[in-house]
């Protein structure tokens, strides 16, 4: 099961063989949760630096999980605590962790590219732990392997992703991912909150109103507003939105019977979702959180272990 990259940036120019990869040695990860000794030799030896300049839950930490339970040693950086508050350059920061030789580095950085740039640099692999508005690839990758448990991904599924796409990595690595391997996505959003000339992209449709997006999907995936990437609001009011654009028991109505809930958090109750929908039995957004453990485990042992990538 070769992976034969380097770097995980993104999810734009990964092929369905890649993605499907990814996926399956993700799988085979799954089971190492319930186990009672929770951990595997796979990366005994190899070191992860978790460096974050954005504020994390969800993602660092099972980061930290995954690199500990594969048995590398995992170091927690943020830019608060790094010498980046005393004037240092994020190259020089960079350079300097590279010294040490680390084998694999994880970025999350609030400019787009910040990621690409650090990877053309050194020699370490490097995984896109989110750069701005532009990918978050080990996201949209859970969210497919997500999905995988429950349904058949590819051709004849139908996605909705329905919130603020325009600001929202997770949408663009998910609609990448997704449509290459052959997903019908439709996403809905206020004007404001579409990129322009979403809708020349192929397997992609674009719906004014959430009824329509919903109708007959067998996905759900709900985005919240990123207010901390507008530089204006983009709509009269957060009730104003909830009561366009929230997915509500009403709405969900509109999607097949056996339709799941996601959200990559964290989620905006009372906003984008209803504390009744996202504690529904259909909602699977703990699942998510679930598997990006067993997701990060496979891009960590993808690129620092038999996979290749590091200083190897």
């Amino acid at each position: 099961m070769a992976f034969a990259r380097k770097d995980l940036l993104g999810t734009r120019d990964l092929t369905a063989e890649e993605i499907r990869t990814l996926l399956a040695s993700a799988a085979s990860f799954r089971e190492i949760a319930e186990r009672p000794l929770k951990k595997v030799p796979a990366l005994r030896g190899k070191t992860v630096v978790n460096l974050f300049f954005e504020p994390s839950t969800r993602t660092r930490t099972s980061f930290e999980i995954a690199a500990k339970r594969l048995s590398a040693d995992a170091v927690n950086m943020s830019a608060s605590t790094s010498s980046l508050v005393k004037g240092e350059s994020l190259l020089d920061t960079v350079d300097n962790i590279q010294a040490m030789a680390p084998d694999i580095i994880v970025v999350r950085h609030r400019h787009v590219g910040a990621a690409h740039l650090i990877a053309g640099r050194i020699k370490a692999s490097v995984v896109n732990a989110g750069d701005g508005a532009n990918e978050h690839p080990t996201q949209a990758l859970l969210d497919l392997l997500t999905i995988s448990q429950h349904k058949e991904l590819g051709p004849g599924l139908e996605v909705a992703i329905i919130g603020d796409i325009a600001h929202s990595r997770v949408a663009r690595s998910n609609l990448w991912a997704l449509t290459t391997l052959g997903v019908k996505v439709r996403i809905c959003a206020p004007p404001t909150m579409l990129p322009r000339g979403i809708e020349k992209l192929a397997g992609i449709r674009v719906c004014r109103r959430p009824e329509e997006a919903l109708e007959g999907v067998d996905v759900i995936m709900m985005l919240r507003i990123q207010l901390e990437r507008q530089d204006k609001l983009l709509f009269p009011s957060v009730r104003d939105y909830a009561a366009v654009f929230g997915l509500n028991r009403s709405r969900l109505a509109r999607a097949r019977p056996d339709a799941i809930i996601m959200h990559p958090g964290p989620m905006n109750r009372g906003v984008e979702i209803t504390s009744e929908v996202a504690d529904s039995e259909r909602a699977v957004i703990l699942n998510q959180v679930s598997n990006g453990v067993a997701l990060r485990m496979a891009v960590l042992f993808l690129l620092g272990g038999q996979g290749g990538g590091g200083n190897e």
